[in-house]
């Protein structure tokens, strides 16, 4: 990409899941495995050697992770919608999965706007029919369904959110994840549970950032595509405050928490916050900034802000303690090396679009050294 030239160094890389071997030859059954970070944690099982099948709408960009990492030769791969609940039942049911991923969604917070009835259907009934079809399924014992930092009621405070405050959402797609988040909730209450067999969490992560993410109305992919255009990026909102973190921090809390959850013998909590550490919750405006240091100022930007913008919370932070003390979990890479890396990744991705090498450098940038 020119003008995105940067150091190509692995740089550092984060904690390992607690135990390679526990998903060796496990079935997996994940939804959304062509999005951002489904492509991320269907590499990284299958090269810990597990069974994968993924399910999910064809790609929306292009170019896209699920074709750069070669997806297709990592798991078995149907597309579909979770909003077909016949499809999607017979594509669960056929595999018959140990442990469930569920990160189909319509991600987008300005799509939202837009598209309120889609992402409803999409965020709730998608889930609740992943979760009908999980119901009758005789080896499955962990759910883990991955939601979002946006859940919470935002009283833009200055106190971390904890998995125990109330849950809200002023637009469409953080409502419809709180939503998300009761639906999971009744499930587990009415059909699942320790005590039947089933044991089902949700996973809540900050703002993530990483290679391979291309989608619009996200502020590293805008800077990398007005970096590669020529063109000037307007910033909305750059005083915001995100709890930003690299991909492979929130892959590898998620394979944790699954693994433990495996264990009956070990009481937990129905969800947890997966965030950065403290200092690296900071403002559009600093990470546009860090993006312009990596690539020697080649980012042409201003700062807007727009008072008939829709609505966007303006500070948001999450408190991990809870992963942290339970799970063991810690995140590696701060806000300035997860932008790094980021970068690094589609450089290399330029200059080798679909490879090994840039398979191999995915699961560089998470596993353990």
């Amino acid at each position: 990409m020119e003008g995105l030239a940067v150091t190509s160094a692995q740089g550092p890389s984060v904690n390992s899941f607690s135990d390679k071997q526990y998903w060796f030859g496990k079935r997996v059954f994940v939804t959304g495995h062509t999005g951002f970070k489904g492509g991320w944690l269907v590499a990284l099982l299958q090269h810990c050697g597990a069974n994968v099948k993924g399910y999910a709408l064809p790609p929306e960009t292009e170019p896209n992770l699920f074709s750069a990492l070669n997806i297709p030769d990592l798991c078995q791969s149907t597309f579909g919608d979770i909003r077909d609940k016949s499809k999607l039942h017979s594509e669960v049911s056929d595999f018959s999965p140990e442990i469930v991923f569920h990160l189909a969604a319509q991600p987008l917070v300005r799509r939202s706007y837009k598209l309120p009835l889609e992402t409803f259907e999409t965020n709730v009934m998608g889930t609740i029919n992943l979760l009908e079809s999980c119901r009758l399924q005789p080896e499955l014992h962990t759910i883990l369904v991955i939601t979002t930092d946006k859940v919470y009621q935002n009283k833009e405070q200055l106190r971390p959110y904890r998995e125990d405050d109330p849950l809200g959402g002023h637009d469409p797609y953080s409502a419809s994840k709180a939503a998300t988040e009761l639906a999971v909730q009744a499930w587990r209450k009415s059909f699942f549970g320790p005590e039947k067999r089933v044991r089902i969490a949700t996973a809540r992560a900050g703002n993530i950032i990483g290679g391979g993410d291309w989608s619009m109305d996200r502020l590293i992919p805008d800077c990398i595509r007005a970096i590669k255009t020529g063109s000037t990026l307007t910033i909305r909102s750059p005083r915001a405050i995100r709890p930003w973190q690299h991909v492979a921090d929130a892959i590898n809390g998620y394979l944790l928490l699954a693994e433990i959850m495996a264990d009956n013998g070990s009481p937990l909590p129905n969800a947890f916050n997966f965030g950065p550490s403290g200092n690296d919750s900071v403002s559009v405006a600093d990470v546009v900034e860090l993006v312009n240091d990596h690539c020697g100022q080649k980012l042409d930007y201003m700062f807007t802000e727009d008072p008939d913008a829709p609505h966007e919370s303006g500070l948001l932070t999450l408190d991990s303690s809870k992963a942290r003390s339970l799970l063991g979990w810690t995140p590696r890479l701060s806000a300035n090396e997860a932008v790094k890396v980021t970068l690094d990744w589609h450089d290399l991705h330029d200059k080798s679009p679909t490879s090994q090498a840039l398979l191999d450098y995915t699961i560089g940038q998470i596993r353990a050294r």
